[in-house]
């Protein structure tokens, strides 16, 4: 079934949505979780690295004075799958290298690049709201499968906007394009996202990429062909 939606921007998830679940899972994290030893040891004094330890410490409540001992938190977050703002912007960073050094490219589903084109030559405004950080977000799609799709977008959130299963985080969204939240069209493959999404005004379209997340009080598709924006 194809859905034709009137609206004027919109604001996407990425993983489960514009891509496989599984490069985060099986390919970015495992990545980052080997690179943080030698990260933390050889930049340590850096000052937005410094930054970001102070944050890690006032949200685990614990001291980290030693490479090893922030290792040692970032190591347990990344297992718990903590979305957590400091551990987000330092595994942006250590991507960030990854994909310089031409270590991977960032997996697009094949109707993705396509689509973010054909609606953004239509004039919608395309943003990104995802709980990697806006640094990890640019990365993603600057060396994407599809090439460096950067140009499309008008914009990037994070969990500096607020955690994704809150209303008031795309309330805080809405605010920061301007544009009223009926003319906002919110993908993403989570339930709970697209609930607090709608509750803000959002229209809502849920990505099932493999058919069988079962029934939701959202639309529902398969793939991004079947989303028509061009009214």
């Amino acid at each position: 079934m194809v859905y034709t939606i009137m609206i004027n921007a919109v604001v996407t998830d990425i993983e489960g949505t514009t891509s496989s679940i599984a490069f985060v899972k099986e390919v970015l994290f495992p990545y980052a979780a080997r690179q943080f030893p030698v990260f933390l040891e050889s930049r340590w004094d850096q000052p937005e690295v410094q930054a970001q330890l102070r944050a890690a410490e006032q949200e685990s409540g614990q001291s980290l004075d030693s490479p090893a001992s922030a290792n040692a938190l970032f190591q347990q977050w990344i297992a718990e799958d903590r979305k957590a703002t400091p551990l987000k912007a330092l595994q942006g960073m250590i991507w960030k290298a990854g994909y310089e050094q031409g270590d991977y490219t960032a997996h697009l589903y094949p109707d993705t690049a396509p689509a973010l084109r054909r609606w953004h030559n239509q004039g919608k405004a395309l943003y990104v709201y995802s709980s990697g950080s806006i640094a990890a977000q640019k990365l993603f799609f600057g060396y994407s499968d599809a090439g460096d799709l950067t140009s499309l977008f008008s914009g990037y959130f994070d969990t500096t906007s607020g955690h994704k299963q809150e209303t008031q985080s795309y309330r805080n969204i809405q605010q920061a394009i301007g544009l009223p939240a009926e003319q906002l069209l919110f993908l993403s493959d989570v339930e709970a996202e697209l609930d607090a999404a709608a509750e803000a005004g959002f229209q809502t379209i849920r990505l099932d990429r493999e058919g069988d997340q079962g029934t939701s009080q959202h639309r529902v598709v398969t793939a991004f062909d079947e989303i028509d924006l061009s009214s």
